[in-house]
């Protein structure tokens, strides 16, 4: 249900339930928090990119035709990470990419939240159905998107259920990209080739300085040391960057 390979330092990872517009039952949703687990703990991968199988859907959320847990039980066993492990981790320092190629609702659009950067199709559609069928977004979208975008914003789409296009969610700032479906694939090579140049070990402590600090006052999160931060610093890495550009050439990343 779940396809994950890694290539040359990047995690891919690809909702593989096409039929079902790639909506995750638990046994997929299972399958995502062990994957984000693998992919934090191996420290080659600098990048992971997060699509949805076939051409009409990146993720429309849970799957409800799916026998599973619903209501207040639901919100009581949710993962800490959110739906699919993801919409509201902060224990990822990984960055993770979503590939968007098509609709994004409910939980789907939860997940892109979750990611910390997002390639749409000029198709692609972003909403939260759940008021429609008498359900919350409680996986992370009620929480989430007040953070993302303008509270007047948010609010329009979680109370309306009102669906939104790619160069909506652009305007609305929660996309980085949007692009036409034939040039998709290119323009996550794009984003790749530009995440490869930094350090890996740099960008990791830099994501987890924002998910640790984002509630703390600016004081206090200037004093915040996180583990990472600490490891970033005191890496050869750090002294490779360094080098590089004094000797005028590009770094060699070892992550170490």
């Amino acid at each position: 249900m779940i396809t994950f390979e890694v290539d040359d330092g990047v995690a891919w990872v690809t909702i593989d339930r096409p039929e079902v517009l790639n909506a995750l039952d638990e046994a997929a949703e299972d399958e995502l928090i062990a994957i984000w687990e693998e992919v934090e703990a191996d420290r080659s991968v600098f990048l992971a990119v997060l699509t949805g199988a076939g051409d009409r859907a990146f993720c429309v959320g849970a799957d409800l035709h799916a026998p599973g847990r619903s209501g207040l039980d639901y919100w009581a066993h949710l993962s800490s990470g959110g739906i699919g492990g993801i919409a509201t981790a902060t224990q990822l320092t990984v960055p993770v990419l979503a590939r968007v190629n098509g609709y994004a609702l409910g939980g789907g659009f939860e997940i892109v939240l979750g990611c910390d950067l997002a390639v749409a199709t000029e198709d692609a559609t972003f909403g939260f159905s759940e008021p429609l069928v008498g359900r919350l977004a409680l996986s992370g979208g009620i929480i989430q998107l007040p953070r993302r975008t303008t509270h007047k914003r948010a609010m329009e789409l979680l109370l309306t259920a009102r669906r939104i296009s790619a160069a909506e969610a652009l305007e609305f700032g929660l996309v980085n990209q949007v692009v036409s479906r034939a040039a998709l694939d290119e323009a996550v090579e794009s984003w790749i080739r530009r995440l490869r140049a930094c350090a890996p070990l740099a960008q990791r402590a830099i994501k987890q300085m924002v998910n640790e600090t984002a509630h703390l006052s600016v004081a206090d999160a200037m004093a915040h040391l996180t583990p990472a931060m600490v490891v970033a610093m005191q890496s050869e890495d750090a002294k490779e960057g360094v080098l590089a550009f004094n000797e005028h050439r590009s770094p060699r990343w070892e992550g170490r």
